[in-house]
């Protein structure tokens, strides 16, 4: 089998993505970054299991680029946009407007023609939405103030994406050949310029008109059919017809496919599009990526090392000052800024797709385009690393909310003694300290999040800043005198290490702690906690009992069924977590649900007795 033949190839794309996007997860650098990682180590700078294959890899893989905007249009909630327009159009596009501005100033200093530095100054503005969100959601930052500014900056910058496609085929030099497409496949070719506006207009309008009121009555026959595959060839169906259509009158098949996402965003099968094209779409765009690791010109980089190293440490430097200055117009705490700025002043995995297209439309020299795919790169894998100073380094220096050593633990008034102490004091913990206050009972509360603790002061609650892991901020909340600690911190990982501290130091204190979920629960067990509380058990089990209350069972009979579930499946997660990593879990737990099932229908049946209606009556004048 030669080197050249498809299922060598498919071999070695496949296991590049098996091996090195697990490993890359596990040291959290990303799914992208493992793709890099992997076309980089099979390309022709190491191993050269491909060669130089990897350029005609990405004219195919260019279509999963094509997928990604359409699957972005059928996410664009009008209702979200609303909710984040001023973050996302102001803090947003001041960062993509001045961060391009000042590239594109730069680079014209530099001797290159205004065309070529708007086109990088552009592409530079783009920050990685697939590296920050992981990082930010993996250490629970993303309620934070920093959290939602760097979300609608990377929204913002997901939307610009769209028109940079539209102009920089305006920006292109006449003649030019987009992406290896010959003009006189077009159906422009040859027309006057009134013609050519008529022939976009009309086609755009197509999409639109069909969209509405053709691909909806198609899918809806199609999924009559109940079909799953012809289904999912359909969908793929629409997405190459929009880029035959859009490759057609001479407009990015990118953009086209991303107005078709728009157009079917509040379809009935939106949800059923995307589950069907996200496998497509993921696995291009891996192909894609690894095709990009594989063309990096490391010879390049081994030429001109100060070259690389300033345009990538020039970069970054610019975005993080802009992303600071920005962050102090819109009022952003100091914690929350640095946060904030350090987030975000890598380039994006966009700018591998901006930086193709660029160079297939003739915007950008080849020799361009290999260094700045390089720059990109190299800056994405710098950003864990980054991170991790800023979190180790700076962070205790200069203060964070993002963790511990952040910002000096407030000074709690040493007269105050409650018998509770509340460790984080988000939507969950909030809900438990309301309650507690409203029956009398004094708690002190602690909380990571600087930000949210001057606003909760505002409203006059007695909240303090400080790491409930940290074994003197608990003595300073009277952790000695306490009788019981709620932990309720944000995320699993800081709720065992609050966890592990109180065994070590105050072991008299009664932890109720806050669960996400099984799994989460099976290791705090494993930690010798006996009060554990998933935080979307008794909503859910209301929520059913409300639905039997509905069908027209009886509101005595429903919510005693919902505590009979409740005792049950608390007994149940004590059980399973012995056969937690065992072959016999999923017989077990079928065990376990089928007892539920005839417990709680028996009991349905012995306790049909005349105080249910009594109870019902006045459950009717309640709610009437």
């Amino acid at each position: 089998m030669t080197n050249e033949s498809f299922f060598y190839q498919a071999l070695v794309y496949l296991a590049t993505m098996v091996v090195f996007v697990p490993l890359a997860k596990k040291l959290n650098l990303g799914s992208v970054l493992g793709y890099l990682l992997g076309g980089i180590i099979i390309g022709p700078a190491l191993l050269g299991l491909i060669g130089h294959g990897g350029e005609d890899l990405m004219h195919f893989a260019e279509f999963g680029v094509v997928m990604m905007l359409f699957l972005i249009g059928l996410e664009l909630e009008p209702s979200l946009l609303w909710k984040l327009r001023a973050p996302i159009l102001g803090l947003g596009g001041l960062q993509v407007a001045v961060t391009s501005a000042a590239v594109t100033g730069i680079a014209m200093l530099a001797g290159l023609p205004w065309n070529e530095a708007l086109v990088i100054g552009m592409i530079l503005s783009l920050s990685s939405t697939a590296i920050v969100l992981q990082m930010l959601g993996e250490k629970g930052l993303m309620g934070s103030a920093a959290g939602q500014s760097s979300f609608s900056v990377l929204l913002f910058q997901d939307i610009a994406v769209i028109p940079m496609l539209a102009i920089f085929p305006l920006l292109a030099p006449a003649g030019a050949v987009i992406s290896g497409q010959e003009e006189s496949a077009s159906l422009i070719a040859g027309q006057p310029a009134w013609v050519r506006t008529l022939i976009v207009l009309g086609a755009v309008t197509s999409l639109v008109i069909g969209g509405r009121y053709v691909v909806k009555p198609i899918l809806h026959i199609v999924a009559r059919t109940g079909l799953r595959e012809l289904f999912t060839a359909s969908a793929l169906l629409l997405v190459v017809a929009i880029a035959v259509l859009m490759t057609l009158v001479g407009l990015s098949p990118a953009l086209g496919a991303f107005l078709g996402g728009v157009v079917l965003a509040n379809s009935e099968y939106r949800h059923e599009l995307e589950s069907d094209i996200e496998p497509f779409k993921g696995l291009l765009l891996g192909l894609f990526f690894i095709g990009v690791g594989a063309t990096i010109d490391f010879q390049l980089i081994v030429e001109h090392p100060l070259l690389v190293t300033g345009l990538v440490l020039g970069i970054m430097v610019l975005k993080f000052g802009v992303l600071l200055g920005l962050g102090k117009i819109f009022k952003l705490s100091r914690e929350q800024n640095l946060l904030f700025a350090f987030a975000l002043p890598q380039v994006g995995e966009f700018a591998f797709v901006l930086f193709s297209f660029a160079g297939g439309a003739a915007l950008l020299e080849k020799e361009t385009v290999n260094a700045m795919m390089a720059v990109v790169a190299i800056t994405m894998a710098l950003t864990p690393l980054l991170m991790l100073l800023f979190e180790k380094v700076i962070q205790p220096r200069f203060g964070c909310a993002a963790g511990q050593g952040g910002r000096e633990p407030d000074q709690i008034d040493e007269h105050e003694r409650n018998p509770v102490i509340i460790a984080g004091f988000d939507h969950f913990g909030t809900i438990v300290g309301r309650f507690l206050r409203a029956s009398g009972v004094k708690a002190t509360v602690l909380d990571l999040d600087s930000d949210r603790v001057d606003l909760l002061r505002k409203m006059g609650l007695k909240v303090y800043y400080g790491d409930a892991s940290r074994a003197d901020l608990l003595k300073s909340a009277g952790a000695a005198q306490a009788r019981i600690i709620v932990i309720a911190m944000a995320t699993p990982e800081k709720n065992r290490e609050v966890v592990a501290a109180v065994k070590k130091h105050y072991p008299h204190l009664q932890m109720l702690v806050r669960a996400t979920d099984n799994n989460d629960a099976f290791e705090l067990m494993n930690d010798g906690v006996l009060r554990i509380y998933r935080e979307t058990v008794d909503t859910s089990l209301r929520l059913a009992s409300d639905v039997l209350e509905l069908l027209g069972r009886r509101a005595y009979q429903s919510q005693r069924a919902a505590r009979m579930f409740r005792r049950f499946d608390e007994r149940s997660l004590k059980g399973l977590s012995a056969y937690r990593d065992d072959k016999q879990y999923v017989n077990v737990v079928r065990e376990r649900i089928e007892e539920l099932q005839k417990m709680i229908q028996a009991d349905a049946y012995t306790n049909m007795m005349l105080r249910d209606a009594g109870w019902d009556r006045d459950n009717a004048e309640e709610r009437n």
